[in-house]
């Protein structure tokens, strides 16, 4: 009989744990016959003694198997999903899902609500008056094999491992270990039904990983489990040392998004959504090359049915897409405030999750999963990196809903580094990982 001691014993110890090994305690972490203690010893070890690229893999698998799995085969096509590793202003998805939709990639988007700066996916869009993601999933099929793109919200009980998991390694300072994030993001991402995965990796002072080389190893550690388990995976790693785009907030995001399908959005946002997406458009079979896959996103951004397929999208699931044409019928806020720059010079560091924090003040995201967002709040830059600025210009646009907005421009001017001398705006795409 196989006795959880001997498990949390032979990965003290350094050895490899056995694929029964690993379902056995998965299993029973799951089900509560192994005890909480155990468990946070076993995380310990394994924070201590790595895992191997076997014994990952088979993590991620028993996490799956812990509950639901969604089966998107009735789906025509290579489903592929992207998933980023979260940021500051990261509209990504918002883009990414009709970009790549336009030119025939199936986006089956399983997404949650977010904690942190600003609303996940789901609140972005609900600025959108009448959006829901309440389908079920027949409908979410139809929907994506007639449009090619659908946004389903998580569904009961995907990965309940991980998410026990999660919050023992919450309190037992267990997070930072690669093998179990990689196996946490993957599992969920397994469980959601995906053929492909596009990772975004995000690297620098507003990321989960701060430097490159725990950047780099993150990404390698779930492109391995990927490809280990079927899924074909690769990585981008790209920088968020200064927050994504111009816009953070949840309404003001989706303009973002819009202007960017236009062809008219920030440039690094841009191209970000054309690297991942010709790798989401590649994996997907619908183009030969990454060079080809680019010019068909180019091609689907000029001629407009990318901001077509976007519409679609919004009116599919009941959401007013007029907005596409009008983005003043997204909630507004009542007061804007500039933050002018205190003296000229060159924009020099813009501390992305301190911004974000700022934007979260304002209400744009949510400090615990009980608060209530305002989808109107947030902030735009008017600066970048690098960007030369003359004193009294602005730095940045406040949106809020109140009118005494001490303490975020405090915060922000904290945060927000002018220097004398001229700084290179940082690299975005830093690496592409594909084995």
């Amino acid at each position: 009989m196989m006795r959880m001691v001997d498990v949390i014993e032979r990965k003290r110890d350094g050895h490899e744990l056995s694929t029964e090994e690993i379902q056995f305690f998965v299993n029973g972490y799951t089900d509560g016959s192994i005890p909480d203690y155990q468990v946070s010893a076993l995380t310990m070890a394994i924070f201590f003694q790595g895992m191997t690229e076997k014994e990952r893999a088979d993590l991620t698998m028993a996490m799956v198997k812990s509950g639901d799995q969604i089966d998107l085969s009735a789906i025509e096509g290579v489903k592929v999903d992207k998933h980023s590793t979260g940021g500051v202003g990261d509209t990504t998805t918002l883009v990414l899902g009709p970009l790549v939709a336009a030119v025939g990639v199936p986006v089956a988007k399983m997404s949650g609500r977010g904690l942190g700066h600003t609303g996940g996916t789901i609140d972005k869009l609900e600025s959108v008056e009448g959006f829901h993601v309440e389908i079920d999933n027949d409908e979410f099929i139809n929907l994506v094999n007639k449009n090619k793109i659908a946004v389903i919200g998580q569904s009961g009980n995907l990965t309940p491992a991980d998410k026990k998991l999660y919050s023992l390694r919450d309190v037992t300072a267990t997070v930072d270990s690669i093998p179990l994030i990689a196996s946490s993001i993957m599992s969920k991402k397994i469980a959601a039904g995906a053929d492909a995965i596009v990772l975004d990796v995000k690297t620098g002072a507003g990321a989960f990983m701060k430097t490159l080389d725990d950047s780099r190893e993150l990404a390698k550690a779930m492109v391995r489990i990927g490809n280990n388990v079927g899924r074909r995976t690769m990585a981008v790693i790209s920088d968020m040392s200064q927050p994504l785009g111009y816009a953070i907030g949840n309404a003001l995001e989706v303009k973002e998004a819009i202007d960017t399908l236009k062809g008219e959005g920030p440039e690094d946002l841009t191209e970000l959504c054309l690297t991942l997406g010709s790798h989401m458009v590649f994996l997907a079979g619908k183009a030969e090359s990454l060079g080809e896959a680019r010019s068909k996103l180019e091609e689907v951004i000029k001629n407009g049915s990318a901001l077509e397929t976007f519409k679609i999208f919004l009116e599919s699931q009941g959401g007013d897409a007029s907005v596409v044409d009008d983005p003043s019928r997204l909630p507004q806020a009542k007061y804007t405030f500039e933050l002018e720059a205190k003296e000229a010079g060159y924009v020099a560091e813009i501390v992305a999750d301190e911004v974000g924090t700022a934007a979260m003040l304002l209400g744009a995201g949510r400090a615990t999963k009980e608060s209530e967002i305002d989808l109107a709040v947030g902030l735009v830059l008017r600066k970048k990196i690098g960007d030369k600025v003359e004193k009294g210009d602005s730095l940045l646009t406040i949106y809020s809903n109140f009118e005494d907005v001490n303490e975020v421009k405090e915060m922000l001017y904290e945060n927000i580094k002018v220097s004398s001398e001229h700084v290179d705006a940082p690299i975005l795409v830093h690496e592409e990982i594909t084995e």
